[in-house]
């Protein structure tokens, strides 16, 4: 999911709506053929980490990747690992 929202322009071809905002979980469903409930729980830990943010806009949960987080948890990995 993280790696998929980082271009979501070139992996989200077909189906993919730019409300700038993310993308909706519904496009990520979509293409990761899990189910709802699967990609729901991976949505939530990654919140709730912090890697990704969410955000409500009408009727959609849009989804994007949170990279001041990112780039912490990649150098944490780089300098202790």
């Amino acid at each position: 999911i993280l790696a998929w929202l980082k271009t979501p322009n070139e992996v989200f071809v077909q189906g993919y709506i730019d409300l700038g905002h993310g993308v909706p979980s519904t496009v990520i469903h979509a293409r990761s053929g899990l189910s709802q409930s699967t990609v729901s729980a991976h949505v939530a830990t990654l919140v709730e980490a912090g890697l990704l943010v969410q955000t409500r806009v009408g009727q959609w949960i849009l989804l994007s990747r949170n990279e001041e987080v990112i780039r912490a948890f990649a150098r944490q990995i780089s300098l202790h690992l």
